[in-house]
């Protein structure tokens, strides 16, 4: 089972254990429902913050109190204050329903939930991509700190970099690459033939290759600080640009 399997597993199975839990609270077959719904919520928040953070702080509006309210009553009683056994003014409210508001909270959280389950492969793609892109720019950070030590050995660094790049942007966009660790000049081709790149970041990024050959394979041959500049700007461009 992959990661995104078993992630989409535990969402299912988190949301399926938040509807049996409000079924029952609506029948009022409930036993314990605030240890139960306590645990979920702690189970459900995590969740939540990590796949769906733009939905974070509405999931925890229609459990948490507003520390900035100024009355209670529809449109501001929250889970909490039932499980706390609080309630509204009867006189205000004759017909205040706690049950019916609770209920109406937990299903919005469970509708946020599956809102989640229904986008976890977009969402964890982006989750990926913005740790991915991280870890290039700290590759990229580390190969100019080396620089000051090896020219050679920071372009080699930074031609992997460029290499896993390339690699990625073909995959994204279903160019077939016949060796089975292309080189940098392997998936250029490829690249300006499906149309990905144009001819001018095509030539960048031969110039880039012609660098990384010079760093890695050209023994007889020293890089200068300048080409390894080169290669890392390079590199610096074509991660924030080439998609």
């Amino acid at each position: 089972m992959s990661k995104r399997e078993a992630i989409r597993k535990e969402l299912t199975a988190l949301y399926d254990e938040g509807a049996k839990l409000a079924v029952e609270f609506q029948k009022n077959e409930e036993k314990q429902f605030q240890y139960d719904y306590q645990r979920w919520y702690s189970k459900a928040l995590k969740a939540v913050a990590a796949l769906a953070p733009d939905r974070h702080a509405e999931f925890r509006g229609y459990y948490e109190i507003d520390p900035k309210r100024k009355s209670l009553g529809y449109g501001t009683y929250v889970i909490q204050d039932y499980l706390k056994g609080v309630v509204p003014n009867k006189f205000q409210y004759p017909d205040f329903d706690t049950r019916n508001q609770v209920l109406t909270g937990f299903f919005n959280q469970l509708t946020i939930l599956k809102s989640i389950e229904e986008r976890i492969d977009s969402v964890l793609a982006d989750i990926e991509g913005e740790l991915y892109a991280e870890i290039q720019d700290n590759e990229i950070a580390v190969a100019r700190q080396l620089s000051k030590i090896s020219v050679r050995a920071a372009g080699a660094l930074v031609g992997v970099v460029i290499e896993g790049h390339l690699q990625k942007v073909a995959i994204a966009h279903g160019v077939k690459v016949t060796k089975k660790n292309p080189t940098i000049a392997d998936l250029n081709d490829p690249l300006k033939a499906a149309g990905v790149v144009d001819v001018p970041t095509w030539r960048k990024i031969g110039f880039l290759a012609d660098l990384r050959n010079l760093c890695s394979h050209k023994k007889d041959l020293e890089p200068s600080k300048e080409q390894v500049e080169e290669i890392i700007q390079g590199a610096e461009w074509l991660t924030k640009n080439v998609f």
